[in-house]
């Protein structure tokens, strides 16, 4: 169903895949937007049982975009390091193809709950700013259905 990775002496592991996850702040969320073109947006994110879960807004978007069509991709850029004299790039990176749902009642508070933790270690805050927040505000699950990662040789070299 998905395609093997061309560069594959580039794939990483899963669990370097999962340390990139867990790791970094933010990532790309691609979906099916308008009138069939494609729609990615930057997001915070949270990595917890081999699943991505965020939040946002109830509307706009991101959210029709998922309600007319649950198959998503979301990439995650750990390194980025131009080289100008080799005219390259240090990189490392992770795509997932997965299928997105929303999340509601305790499923929702809790990937909420989790989600502000990663960034901000103060669980008392956390839970006042999700209550505070609760009617506002969706949740979604992405249910992970493949997963690659790819370093530059270069990088790949190094170690």
């Amino acid at each position: 169903m998905f395609r093997p990775m061309r560069r594959f002496k580039q794939q990483l592991s899963n669990e370097e895949c999962e340390e990139i996850l867990n790791n970094c702040t933010s990532g790309v969320l691609a979906v099916i937007g308008d009138n069939g073109y494609p729609y990615a947006v930057p997001l915070s994110y949270v990595y917890l049982n081999k699943k991505i879960y965020f939040h946002c807004a109830k509307e706009g978007h991101k959210v029709d975009a998922i309600n007319n069509n649950d198959k998503v991709s979301f990439c995650v850029v750990s390194k980025d390091e131009v080289v100008p004299e080799e005219l390259t790039t240090y990189f490392k990176s992770v795509i997932i193809f997965g299928k997105v749902k929303k999340l509601d009642g305790e499923e929702l508070r809790n990937a909420a709950i989790q989600l502000g933790l990663k960034y901000y270690n103060n669980k008392d805050a956390v839970n006042k700013e999700v209550e505070k927040a609760f009617e506002r505000m969706a949740c979604y699950e992405i249910t992970i259905e493949h997963i690659t990662g790819k370093q530059a040789k270069e990088v790949m070299n190094k170690h």
